[in-house]
C-alpha cells in the first residue's frame, strides 16, 4: 500500500474518531438533559425555589389598651425597619456613606459595625422608621438594604397615663406598668407568608400565607380618662407650687372597688426616655411606695372604739393639756383641745384621744380593725411592685407603741392600699377588691364583698368625718369643701423619717375625702411628699387638691348635688 493512501486513511480514522467522541458528547449532554428533566424535576425544582422562595414572619401588632369608655391609651402603629446584608455592602464605602446620610448615623460607625458582621447575613440598621421615610432609604436602589414592617407602641395621652400604662420596648414587649402585667395578653402571635424575592432582595409575588399572624387582646381598663386628665392636671399644679419631692393621687369607685384614677408626680414621656438619668420617675408610686398614713388611720381607731362597745360618739375624753409624756416620748396635740367628745376627736384630729382610747381598748383591736380593712395586705391588682406595707406586730406592745398606730405611725402603706381601707367606711362596712380593669356586669354580680364593719359604725365613722371639713362645726379643712356637695374627709400630716430619726421640717401631707357624703359614690386619696414653704398640713396642701379634682368628677359622673341651699332649692321648685 502506498505511502499517500496510508495517510488518508489515518486522516479519514482521526475524523471518525473525533466525530464518534462528538456523537458520544452530544449523547450525554441529552441523557443527562432528560434525567434532569424527567426523574430529577421535582428535587431542581425544589432547589430552584429554595433560592428564590423565602418564608417571613407576618409581625402581629399588640392589643389595644383602653379607658372603661374606650378612649385609647395604647395603641400599636406600623412602621418599617431597615436592614441590610454586610455580605452584600462591606467594602461599598460609597453606598455605606449614602445610607449613612439618609439615615443621620455616623458612616464610620455603620461601617465599623458592618465590618464586624460581615459574616453575617442580617444586620439592623435603623428600627421603627415612619414608612415614608423608610421607602425613601429604599428608594436609592442601593444592594443589600432591605425593610421589615413592625409595630410601634404609641401613647395618646403620654404622661397622663405613663405610670399606670407603662411601656414596651423596641422589640414591643412589656416593660413597666399594665404593659408588663398583662404582657402575655397584650402580645400578639406572629405568623408566616411565603414570598418570591429578585436578587436584590425586592418582593416580586406573594405566593401564600402559611400561618396567619393573630393580633394581642385588648384591655379595656377602669379608668376614666376625663376623671384621670383633671387629677393629673390638678396634682401637677400643687407639686410644681409647693415644690414639692413627689405625690400621688388615686379616686376608687366606693360600690365596685374600680380605680377611677391614679396619677404621680414627677411623670415622664414614655415616648422619649433616651436621656432619663433618674429613673425613680418610672415608677408608679401610688402603689409601689409606702408612707405612714398619719392621721388617716384616726378614722379607724375610732370604728374600733365604736365597735367595742366601751364608746359612743359622744363619750368624753380629756385631753388636757394637750400633751402626755410616754416612756420618754411627748406626744402632743397642736394646742389644747381640753375636753372632747369621741366624735370631736376626729374633728380636731387629737392625737391625746386617740391615744387615750387606744389604751383603753388595748392593740390587739386595732390591729385587727387594720387588718380588716386591707392594711399590711396587697389589694391584688397585680401590678408590677406592688407593695403590701407594714402592719406591726410585736410580741409585746409598749404603750407608746400602742398610742402612735392610733394615729398613723408604726405602720406603712400606699396611696391605693389607704383608698381601699376608706371605701369599706363609705360602702356601709363592705370590703372589696380593688380593680385595674373595667368589671362588666357577670363580673359585678360575682364580686365577693366582705361586711367587715357594721353599717351601724360606719354611718357613725362617716358623720365624725364630715365635721372635718365643716368649719361651722369646728372641722379643720375648709379647703376641702366642694358646692352644693356634702363633703367626709380627713386630714393627714406625717413627719418623714431621715437618717437620724424623724425629720421635724420634712412632711408628707394627706387628705382622704368621700363624696357626696350622703352616699358616698367616690374615694380620692391625695398625698404630697415633703412640700416646702410655710404650710405643710394635710389641710393646707392636699385637701385643695381634692376639692378641685372631686369638683370635676361629680359633674363628670353626673352625681346630684346633695348640699343645695334651701334657697336654691325653693327657687328650683317654683321653676
Amino acid at each position: 500500500m502506498s505511502e499517500s493512501r496510508l495517510q488518508f486513511l489515518a486522516r479519514q480514522w482521526r475524523f471518525g474518531l473525533v466525530l464518534f467522541a462528538m456523537l458520544l458528547c452530544v449523547v450525554a449532554i441529552g441523557w443527562k438533559a432528560s434525567a434532569l428533566h424527567i426523574m430529577e424535576s421535582d428535587f431542581l425544582q425544589d432547589q430552584g425555589d429554595a433560592r428564590t422562595i423565602r418564608t417571613v414572619p407576618l409581625v402581629a401588632n399588640r392589643g389595644l389598651i383602653t379607658d372603661r369608655n374606650g378612649e385609647p391609651l395604647a395603641v400599636s402603629t406600623p412602621v418599617k425597619s431597615i436592614w441590610i446584608n454586610p455580605k452584600q455592602i462591606v467594602g461599598d464605602s460609597g453606598a455605606i456613606d449614602v445610607l449613612a446620610r439618609e439615615l443621620e448615623l455616623n458612616p464610620q460607625v455603620l461601617a465599623s459595625s458592618i465590618e464586624k458582621n460581615a459574616s453575617k447575613e442580617f444586620l439592623y440598621v435603623k428600627r421603627r422608621l415612619p414608612p415614608a421615610d423608610a421607602d425613601r432609604v429604599l428608594a436609592l436602589g442601593i444592594d443589600g438594604v432591605y425593610e421589615q414592617v413592625e409595630y410601634q407602641r404609641y401613647y395618646p395621652q403620654g404622661e397622663v397615663t405613663a405610670h399606670l400604662i407603662g411601656f414596651s420596648n423596641v422589640d414591643d414587649i412589656g416593660q413597666e406598668g399594665l404593659e408588663l402585667t398583662y404582657d402575655d395578653w397584650l402580645r400578639g402571635v406572629p405568623g408566616k407568608r411565603q414570598i418570591v424575592r429578585d436578587r436584590r432582595g425586592h418582593i416580586i409575588e406573594e405566593l401564600n400565607t402559611l400561618q396567619p399572624a393573630q393580633p394581642g387582646k385588648n384591655i379595656e381598663l377602669s379608668i376614666d380618662f376625663r376623671l384621670q386628665n383633671i387629677a393629673y392636671r390638678e396634682l401637677k399644679s400643687e407639686f410644681i407650687t409647693r415644690r414639692a419631692k413627689s405625690a400621688s393621687v388615686v379616686i376608687l369607685d366606693v360600690k365596685t372597688g374600680e380605680v377611677l384614677a391614679m396619677a404621680n408626680q414627677p411623670s415622664y414621656n414614655p415616648h422619649n426616655k433616651a436621656n432619663m438619668t433618674d429613673f425613680s420617675v418610672l415608677r408608679n408610686r401610688a402603689i409601689t411606695d409606702l408612707f405612714e398614713p398619719g392621721s388617716t388611720v384616726k378614722a379607724f381607731t375610732i370604728a374600733t372604739a365604736l365597735e367595742s362597745g366601751l364608746f359612743t360618739p359622744d363619750t368624753v375624753i380629756e385631753t388636757s393639756p394637750g400633751w402626755m409624756v410616754i416612756n420618754g416620748h411627748t406626744v402632743k396635740d397642736i394646742r389644747n383641745y381640753g375636753t372632747l367628745t369621741v366624735e370631736k376627736v376626729i374633728t380636731k384630729s387629737s392625737n391625746i384621744g386617740t391615744s387615750k382610747i387606744a389604751f383603753e381598748l388595748g392593740p390587739e383591736p386595732l390591729k385587727e380593725m387594720l387588718e380588716r380593712v386591707g392594711f399590711g395586705k396587697v389589694t391584688g391588682t397585680g401590678f408590677p411592685g406592688e407593695r403590701a406595707g407594714v402592719l406591726p406586730s410585736p410580741q409585746r406592745w409598749s404603750r407608746i407603741e400602742i398610742a402612735t398606730l392610733s394615729y398613723g405611725y408604726g405602720l406603712s402603706t400606699s396611696a391605693l392600699q389607704l383608698a381601699e381601707a376608706y371605701t369599706v367606711i363609705a360602702d356601709k362596712g363592705i370590703k372589696k377588691p380593688v380593680s385595674l380593669l373595667k368589671l362588666d356586669a357577670d363580673a359585678l354580680a360575682q364580686l365577693p364583698r366582705e361586711q367587715v364593719i357594721s353599717e351601724k359604725i360606719t354611718q357613725q365613722v362617716l358623720n365624725a368625718l364630715e365635721t372635718v371639713v365643716d368649719p361651722a362645726r369646728g372641722g379643720s379643712a375648709k379647703e376641702a369643701r366642694v358646692p352644693l356637695y356634702r363633703v367626709a374627709g380627713k386630714t393627714g400630716t406625717a413627719h418623714v423619717v431621715g437618717e437620724f430619726g424623724y425629720e421635724a421640717n420634712l412632711h408628707n401631707s394627706l387628705f382622704v375625702g368621700l363624696i357626696p357624703a350622703s352616699d358616698p359614690r367616690i374615694v380620692v386619696v391625695v398625698i404630697v411628699n415633703e412640700p416646702k414653704g410655710d404650710e405643710h398640713y394635710g389641710g393646707q396642701v392636699s385637701a385643695p387638691v381634692f376639692s378641685r379634682i372631686a369638683k370635676g368628677a361629680m359633674r363628670i359622673l353626673n352625681v346630684p348635688p346633695d348640699a343645695i341651699p334651701e334657697d336654691q332649692m325653693r327657687e328650683i321648685s317654683r321653676l
